[in-house]
């Protein structure tokens, strides 16, 4: 049952406790994909780190493949006082990495998009932590 409808359906429905990484970090490639497409990406202008950000995203689409990976966070002051997380402190922490993640990448774009190198390299860098992807 690999049908786009099933993909898409998969990525925004309710995730349960196992599948809940996959899901979430599908979403967020699906979320990225259709801002990229919707913002006009790339033929037209090239800014100064526009092939990074293209190879960062296909690196961040392999990584969505893997149930496991996806965007982190800092470990929260709960887990260092070693209480059990929640199933909904789980879901948050979970959603605040990806929207971390997902506004990194879209700073990165910006900056490109405005010429401004500096503030891009710095962004993608944010970006690459945040997927564990080595700079």
């Amino acid at each position: 049952m690999n049908t786009p409808r099933h993909w898409i359906g998969a990525a925004f429905s309710m995730p349960n406790s196992k599948s809940i990484g996959r899901s979430a970090s599908f979403g967020l490639l699906i979320a990225t994909t259709a801002a990229t497409l919707l913002c006009g990406s790339g033929a037209a202008h090239s800014g100064p780190c526009t092939s990074q950000i293209e190879e960062l995203e296909q690196q961040i689409g392999h990584a969505s493949s893997s149930a496991k990976i996806g965007p982190t966070a800092p470990q929260s002051v709960e887990a260092q006082l070693h209480h059990q997380p929640t199933p909904e402190t789980v879901r948050n922490a979970e959603r605040k990495a990806n929207e971390d993640a997902a506004a990194a990448l879209q700073r990165a774009r910006q900056a490109d998009t405005d010429d401004n190198p500096a503030a891009c390299a710095k962004a993608l860098g944010e970006a690459k932590r945040r997927w564990w992807i080595p700079a």
